[in-house]
């Protein structure tokens, strides 16, 4: 397997390929600074995921990711350290699969790297179906009565576990640790944008939910179809 880091900062780069270097030697590492190189490199070394920087010194990572996207779906994880709420709600809008803030923590970023590439290689294509949705795990292929929706690997992987346990609340770690292994610090707020994603997606009107409920201070959980 092989990652693509688009990265400025050389330190954050080395702490990267060093910890995979110990954790997950399999792994080979890539990596440039520049953003226009990243997105070349994405073609030609075909990774099997990208973890790109925001703030690159050639162009705009939220750039980067739109021409990424433009031929690729690769997974990719941004990392970066603009944590407000416009900046995560724009990188998944965009495209990104995940959305890690800095400072990080090594085995934190190796779970949550652990579980993109899992959730890119899906074993079994069972569709799943909920009322008027029906939902492909492998292709990504969610259907809300006659109307086709593009999803994100994250959220197809969130309406998934939701789908699955439908009739039961799936609580905030519980949440966190099926799509990124673990639950860790800012889990709960990086799920609320996510599951606003899904309800602006499926929703006939998102701040009036009737599909995908909020259990306060639990999780959340599918509203039985009439």
């Amino acid at each position: 397997m092989k990652i693509l880091i688009i990265e400025d900062d050389k330190e954050i780069v080395e702490v990267i390929s060093l910890a995979f270097e110990i954790r997950w030697p399999e792994m080979g590492v890539v990596s440039t600074h520049l953003g226009k190189k990243g997105a070349a490199l994405v073609e030609s070394e075909d990774p099997d995921l990208v973890i790109l920087d925001l703030g690159l010194p050639d162009t705009s990572g939220f750039d980067v990711l739109k021409e990424i996207r433009a031929f690729s779906k690769v997974p990719i994880l941004i990392l970066t350290v603009r944590g407000e709420e416009a900046d995560i709600v724009r990188g998944l809008e965009w495209g990104a699969d995940d959305y890690m803030t800095k400072p990080f923590r090594q085995l934190e970023l190796l779970s949550r790297i652990r579980a993109l590439t899992r959730r890119a290689n899906p074993s079994v294509d069972e569709t799943l179906v909920f009322g008027k949705l029906s939902y492909a795990p492998t292709t990504r292929r969610l259907t809300n009565g006659d109307s086709e929706i593009d999803m994100t690997r994250t959220e197809g992987y969130i309406l998934a576990h939701l789908m699955t346990n439908a009739g039961q609340i799936s609580t905030y770690s519980g949440l966190a640790e099926a799509i990124w292994g673990d639950e860790y610090p800012g889990a709960a707020e990086n799920l609320r944008v996510y599951i606003r994603r899904l309800r602006e997606k499926i929703e006939a009107d998102p701040d009036q939910p009737q599909i995908i409920l909020t259990r306060t201070g639990s999780g959340y959980y599918l509203a039985k179809p009439e």
